[in-house]
This record gives C-alpha cells, structure tokens and sequence, in this order.
C-alpha cells in the first residue's frame, strides 16, 4: 500500500482530477489533495507531476520500501534530503525535521559560504549543513535499496521557443485569459482570500482579477520608501479595503534571529524581514493570501533585463542571477578560508549549455526562474508564510503563465522604454494605464539607512566583531567595509548584511 511521508502544497487542477481519479471532491481540502497525489502516483507513477497545476512538494512510500521524491516546475516549496551513515533517508521541507533525528550529524558546509557571499543565497542542490540536499526544482527522486537516483522532468531553459506569428494584443489577450482561468482555480468558493499589494503591476493586476475584499501592504515612516500610499490609491481606485503594517526600524531588527532561524539557510535578502512581519500581520485576520511573484522573471520585468542585448555572448562569463554583491577579489580578502576555483558561474553553467543559441534576455530570465526564484523569493515565501500560519498562493506562477512566456518574442517584454511590455498591456484590461505602466520600484526596504544607525545596529557590530566573525572572515577587512559604509560609501549595505545574516544564522545553528 502506498504511503503519503509528506505532503505541502496547493493543487490547482483538483477538480478536474477529482473526476479522473475518482476521488470524493466533497472531502476536506487536505485529505482530498492528498488522495489525489497518491492516486496520480497510482495512474502516472514517476510522471506524476505533469499532471498537476500548482505548488507542490512530497514524498511517497511505495510497497517495496522504496521512496519517490518530487518537488513541483518552479520549486515553490522546498524539498530536502539526507542519507545518514545506516543509509536511511530523511526527507522533507523543513531542514529542522532533521535536527533532532539520532543519526542526523549536523556539520558546517563551509564551502558554501563562498557561494553565498555572491548569490546572498544558496544556489543549486547543495546546503550549508553538510549532507543535506535540496531536491531541485522540476526533478523527482527515487530512494531504492540505499541508492538515489534524480531524473530531470521539467527545464524552463529548455522551453523558450519562440512564436512570432502574434501581435503584442494577441499575446495580452492570452495572458489575461488565462490568469482568469487560473484565478478560479487558487480557491474555492468556501476560502477567503486576501492579496497582497505593493505600488507595482503584478500584485496591483493580481488583486484587481481577484474576489479579494481586502488589500494588505507594509509602510515605512520614511515616505521615500514607502509604497503604501500608491497602493492605497489601487485598492481604493478597485473598491477594495486597504489594511497598512507600520514597519519600524526597531521592530525590523527584532525580528531577524527569528526569521533566520525559520529560513533554516542564510537568505540575505532584506525584504524577507519584511515580509516575515507582514505575514504575521496578515495571519491576524486571514489564513490564506494571494501574491504576485513569477511574473518578473517570466515577462522581463527587471530593468536591467532592457541591457540584455548589450551583453550578449559575454551573459555566460558573469550573469548568474539577480544579484552578485561580492566579486572574488574581495571575497579572496575577507575570507580565510577562500578556496581557488570554487567560482559563482560554475554554478549556473549547465544551464548556459542548455540556453546556447537563446537570445540574451531568454539567458537571463532562465538564470533567474531556476535559480533566484527558487533559492530567494520561493523560499522567502513558503518559510515566512508557514510560519505565520498563513497560506500564500501566487496564481502568475504557473505552467499555463509561464507557457505563454516561454513562447513570446522577447520584444514584447522589454523594450527601450520599458519593462514587461505585454504584461502590463495585459494588466491595463481591468488596470489604468498609469498603473499597469508604472516604473518598477521592488521591494523597497528602508535598511541601507537603518544599519547606519547606532540605535539599531548594535547586535551587528558586535558580530562583526565577535568570535564567529574571527572564524571565517579577516576582521580588519571586514569592519574597513563597515566603516566605509558608515561613512557614506551607501552600496556597501548589502556587503555587510549578507555577512551579518551569515553570522547571525551560524549563531542560531551553530551557537
């Protein structure tokens, strides 16, 4: 008899499969989706996951002992794994489900740390706790007779073909279809949902497609940085109730050993405190809320996407993603454990031999779809949700959006002007143009000016100090970077949280 071990996700396609396999609909949402996953495993076995639409990670014990492991297209959930010494494996999508297990040996992967220092994430199947895995995203796994065995189902890199027979109004027209389509399918009828919102078009288009009565945002008393008053003025323009988290810079660093521990890997990322505490304050009064995360990566929503061209055949020597805060000279510096060759872009280089002959932006946007989705915003998402007891699922990212993507010619996305051009000519259907078409901001987070301040980077310069920075980094070089960001030099924030988030996660792991 086959065995659900674990099971996070939501199931979009339920109904429809509820009628194919022969699963009572009428059942709680929990039991129905799990009968349904160990039914499609029945059907489809190791295919499985081209049958589902949605957020999914689990693992199923067959007959024979053996264990099928899977995680869903995008990586939306995680999934971790770990064969101990008695060559038991030990699966899940919490890290600290290992923790306490008796054969579990928690060790540093140092040489991670390297890695990390650039991507301010960890990047590809390796963890800093030695031994654990993470299960990468499009891939299933099987566990027989103590050996492992990972096959490769799905790779955005692989999916870009280009369709040039639409117009830009044909490929709006297909988005706005088909995000309709899918926001039937993000609830049912017996759900309430709220949805996030910030100033930008992804959640604003979100929202507006949605039955959400109510819009939650976080704010800033610095008025540069906050986004709350344009998102007030969507919601009100959509008739919706607008609900503002007050973020102080006291309550944003009380909050961060917190979330670091619940991140379980170190995640520099400093709009993930803010959304950790945005979670907790949207659990108060709802157990489920939409979000708009895929889009960006899917439809050429960064602006640095419009420089593509510009960077052509040179994308593979240096673009790994998203972010890149430290170049190996420096790290070659502060570190004292650098190791030779153990180089950022070897990282994402299969993924280049997959994407030769795409144009630069299709390079681009796959680094980030397999990479910086999964290892930040994926992870960020799913961990401070959970932890908040708040379900959050993200409707524009799906098969079915990403199918579109896949397809259009990157003129439709960026173009000199602008950034995610038939995206936003989608939005503009139930959105005014001034905010389908407003300038991207991100995720705005007011730390650059708040680490400078004394009142609140206490605990940061005491790690920077401390005995754990002794450890791994030259102390002088390190609080030279400090100082020269105390002293106005402003880009060296995120050089100095992506240390002290390190730091901080060593001291709730490590002691």
């Amino acid at each position: 008899m086959l065995k659900l071990k674990n099971y996070i996700g939501h199931i979009r396609n339920w109904s429809s499969l509820c009628k194919e396999l022969n699963v009572d609909s009428a059942i709680s949402s929990k039991s129905r989706e799990e009968k349904i996953i160990l039914k499609a495993y029945e059907k489809w076995g190791e295919d499985v996951a081209d049958h589902l639409y949605g957020m999914f990670s689990f693992a199923i014990e067959n007959e024979d002992g053996s264990i099928f492991c899977v995680r869903d297209h995008f990586g939306t959930k995680p999934f971790y794994y770990y064969v101990t010494d008695k060559n038991e494996l030990l699966c899940s999508q919490n890290i600290n489900d290992f923790i306490d297990h008796p054969d579990f040996k928690k060790e540093l992967n140092e040489k991670m740390l390297q890695l990390y220092l650039t991507y301010t994430y960890v990047p590809g199947e390796e963890t800093f706790f030695k031994g654990v895995k993470k299960l990468m995203p499009g891939h299933y796994m099987t566990f027989k007779n103590g050996k492992i065995e990972i096959k490769e189902y799905f790779n955005p890199a692989k999916e870009f073909t280009p369709d040039t027979n639409k117009s830009l109004e044909q490929w709006a027209d297909e988005i706005h279809e088909t995000l309709k389509l899918i926001m039937k399918e993000v609830k049912t009828d017996d759900e309430t949902a709220e949805s996030f919102l910030s100033s930008g078009v992804d959640s604003s288009y979100v929202l507006a497609v949605s039955d959400a009565k109510t819009a939650d945002s976080c704010s800033y008393d610095d008025e540069r940085f906050d986004e709350s008053v344009l998102a007030e003025e969507t919601a009100k323009l959509l008739g919706r109730e607008h609900l503002k988290c007050l973020i102080t810079p006291q309550m944003y660093f009380d909050a961060v050993p917190e979330v670091v521990k619940g991140m379980e890997q170190p995640l520099a990322d400093a709009s993930a405190v803010v959304f950790a505490i945005a979670c907790k304050e949207t659990a108060k009064h709802t157990k489920l809320c939409y979000s708009g995360e895929g889009a960006d990566e899917f439809f050429g929503g960064y602006n640095m996407y419009r420089n593509a061209e510009r960077y052509g055949e040179n994308l593979k020597t240096f673009y790994i993603g998203n972010t890149n805060i430290m170049k190996e000279e420096e790290k070659k510096l502060l570190m004292k454990n650098y190791v030779d060759g153990l180089l950022p872009i070897d990282v994402v280089k299969n993924t280049y031999d997959a994407l030769e002959g795409k144009d630069p932006l299709t390079k681009m946007s796959a680094i980030d779809i397999i990479y910086w989705l999964e290892g930040d915003i994926y992870l960020n998402v799913d961990k401070m949700s959970r932890a908040a007891g708040l379900e959050i699922r993200m409707p524009l990212t799906d098969r079915r959006i990403f199918n579109i993507a896949a397809k259009m010619p990157s003129k439709y996305k960026v173009d000199p002007e602008q950034n995610k051009v038939a995206f936003r000519t989608a939005a503009s259907k139930v959105l005014p143009k001034e905010i389908a078409f407003r300038k991207k901001l991100g995720f705005i987070v007011p730390i650059r000016i708040w680490l400078a301040d004394e009142r609140y980077n206490k605990d940061v310069r005491e790690l920077l100090t401390g005995k754990t920075a002794e450890k791994f980094f030259n102390t002088k070089v390190l609080n030279d970077i400090f100082e020269e960001y105390i002293g106005g030099k402003s880009d060296n924030w995120r050089k100095i949280w992506t240390v002290y988030i390190f730091l901080v996660w060593y001291r709730e792991y490590f002691g």
